[in-house]
């Protein structure tokens, strides 16, 4: 199996457990995530390869991290914007805004 093989499957995983998230996108959590893992970046599999940092989803529970990957991006120029927690005011808790290309 090639490193793009692994890489892109690596990459699909990292995505799908954000499609879980992706559906609980209207439900907020009254406590906010723990600080992010500090993680070891393996070196880059490739020149075009964009590191997709890990980061917190909700289990229905508690927050429990996905480790983050080296991506391919969909097209030149591609720039991956981050997962993150977004604090909500009026709702007292924190909302799920998973990541996306732009």
């Amino acid at each position: 199996m090639s490193k793009r093989t692994v890489t892109l499957t690596l990459a699909g995983l990292l995505l799908a457990g954000c499609s879980s998230v992706i559906a609980a996108v209207g439900v907020f959590v009254r406590v906010g995530p723990p600080r992010p893992v500090v993680e070891r970046i393996a070196p880059s599999p490739g020149p075009r390869y964009v590191w997709a940092a890990g980061y917190y989803r909700w289990s229905g529970r508690a927050y429990v991290w996905v480790p983050g990957a080296w991506v391919y991006p969909p097209r030149p120029a591609a720039v991956w914007v981050a997962p993150r927690w977004d604090f909500a005011p009026g709702r007292g808790g924190y909302v799920f805004v998973p990541g996306y290309w732009r």
